[in-house]
């Protein structure tokens, strides 16, 4: 499971999900970079190597750009001597404040439907193909795209009757298109990088009633997720426990989607 000398890289990594991660593969010993939009890494890097005592930096870049997703690989591999492991993190989600974006389906736009499928999606393959040298150099190369439960089931709109809550079409979209990307790339990749995803189920930030408790009643292991929750299913993607493990989508769900 250790994982030092090794070098990992998220997309998003300043967010909740994506911090969360970066912590795990701290923990587990590997030098990790923060890529994100300018401005919201250096100090959550900064804070996670102090209190980790691991290297943690931050790389800016704006991820609705291919072009910036790609310089934000060789920037990594330059800064912290090569490149292991990537975890594509950054996705617009629910909750992302965009216009025409978390609304009814009629309302739905199609700029927000575009920047969803570049951020989500456009940029995992860019920043995938600009790392590739480095992740294939290394000998144990893992990349992990993270996808979602509504990139494998449709939503149940009774949890979201009567609350301010939405659920996009293009966050859908392009969460199932990044699984079906996870499963191409495994097979062109191997056998020099592994490829797999890891698929949240919702996650509990201050969630609003009744939503919150009509998705406890549907989840199996009865709560919402916890950011804590998805640290071992990186550990375990990211590192040799899987070694023999590629084009996979491991469901974090509570059982969501057994049902």
């Amino acid at each position: 499971m250790r994982m030092d000398g090794r070098v990992a890289a998220i997309t998003g990594g300043a967010g909740h999900i994506g911090l969360v991660l970066a912590e795990a593969l701290t923990e587990l010993g590997a030098a990790v970079a923060l890529i994100d939009r300018p401005g919201l890494g250096a100090a959550k890097a900064e804070a996670l190597a102090s209190r980790n005592g691991a290297r943690v930096i931050a790389v800016d870049a704006d991820l609705a750009q291919p072009s910036a997703a790609q310089h934000a690989a060789g920037e990594v591999a330059e800064a912290l001597g090569g490149l292991d492991v990537l975890v594509h993190c950054a996705s617009l989600v629910g909750t992302s404040d965009l216009d025409g974006w978390s609304v009814p389906f009629e309302q739905q736009a199609l700029h927000a439907w575009q920047k969803a499928l570049d951020v989500n999606l456009t940029s995992g393959f860019a920043v995938v193909q600009a790392a590739l040298p480095w992740l294939r150099k290394g000998g144990a190369g893992s990349v992990i795209l993270i996808g979602s439960i509504y990139g494998v089931v449709g939503p149940d709109w009774r949890l979201y009757e009567g609350t301010a809550l939405g659920n996009p079409a293009a966050y859908a979209a392009s969460k199932g298109a990044l699984l079906q990307l996870t499963r191409w790339l495994a097979t062109t990749l191997a056998p020099a990088v592994r490829v797999n995803a890891l698929s949240p189920g919702g996650v509990f930030r201050a969630t609003p009633e009744p939503f919150h408790a009509r998705y406890v009643e549907r989840t199996p292991l009865r709560r919402m997720a916890t950011e804590e929750d998805f640290k071992g299913a990186v550990a375990f993607l990211a590192s040799d426990l899987s070694a023999y493990v590629t084009g996979q989508n491991l469901l974090v769900d509570g059982g969501w989607t057994a049902w």
